[in-house]
């Protein structure tokens, strides 16, 4: 076979999932970042998977980062988002920090759920 496949946001997404099982938080960082390199628009997987490679790798601070890119980007966080980031700052011992980010969840009509609110009090 000679035919070059050419890579999508979902094959991206995938391989930013892997990286994320794999803690490999830096190189799902760099693959969020070819996305967007190659004109491509993350979407909340991809974002997801990369904010979950941060939380396994200890990176609070790089998780809350991809966080507030979501809005950049136009691609709402949803429960799934918040509760990665609130579990990297709970491994992290931020729990102000993770205590603000529930009350943003509720100030951004995002349904807290039970994983939030034991990530949060942890």
């Amino acid at each position: 076979l000679d035919e070059l496949v050419e890579a999508d946001v979902i094959t991206y997404s995938a391989a930013i999932s892997a990286c994320e099982k794999g803690q490999l938080w830096l190189e799902a960082i760099a693959l969020l970042r070819t996305i967007q390199d190659q004109r491509l628009e993350p979407t909340l997987i991809s974002f997801n998977a990369a904010i979950s490679a941060c939380e396994k790798g200890l990176m609070w601070q790089v998780a809350l980062d991809l966080l507030n890119a979501m809005g950049l980007q136009k691609v709402d966080p949803d429960t799934i988002s918040y509760n990665a980031a609130i579990s990297a700052c709970e491994k992290a011992a931020e729990w102000r920090t993770a205590l603000a980010l529930l009350a943003e969840m509720s100030q951004n009509t995002v349904e807290p759920n039970t994983v939030s609110y034991n990530a949060a009090i942890s």
